[in-house]
């Protein structure tokens, strides 16, 4: 994780249109140079809850993720993990890892055993698989790296929004 600098905190606003909540650090940075993913810790400034760690900022992807989830991929990753059980395995180990990074960031009771996207049974949002396969490489998420397969290239458009 990148440390969090002023000129993130503009960027990810710019790409969230709103400021960004709570964001620690930066776990993955486009071609380009902006953020991607941001790290937040597992309870926000206010008090509140928050499981999503790895949270994706790149309005680009996450339209293109979106689209993804309305052609139907979850139901499609949901079945391949019913049916392929060591793909069931290696989604299981990445909440397991997930929760271990997440608890590096502090314990928050009420989330304790809460991962992201789905995990480890379900695929419920590709936006938080896909964030933690780009926060933590390929090989550590599988519905998140096929989610990032099945997009290609979101990036060879250039800048998602304008560096400020």
């Amino acid at each position: 994780m990148e440390p969090w600098a002023p000129a993130d905190e503009r960027a990810v606003a710019t790409q969230l249109q709103r400021p960004p909540r709570g964001a620690v650090g930066v776990a993955h940075r486009c071609s380009c140079g902006l953020p991607t993913v941001v790290v937040t810790p597992p309870q926000l400034p206010d008090g509140t809850p928050f499981p999503t760690m790895y949270y994706l900022t790149c309005p680009r992807l996450n339209a293109a993720l979106s689209t993804l989830e309305a052609q139907g991929f979850m139901r499609e990753q949901a079945q391949a993990l019913v049916a392929d059980a060591a793909l069931s395995q290696e989604y299981q180990r990445a909440h397991e890892r997930y929760l271990i990074e997440r608890g590096s960031l502090g314990d928050v009771p009420q989330i304790a055993q809460v991962s992201a996207g789905g995990m480890p049974d379900r695929v419920k949002c590709l936006h938080a698989l896909a964030a933690q396969s780009l926060a933590c490489g390929p090989g550590v998420n599988p519905v998140g790296d096929a989610a990032l397969a099945a997009i290609g290239s979101w990036w060879d458009a250039g800048p998602c929004v304008a560096a400020p």
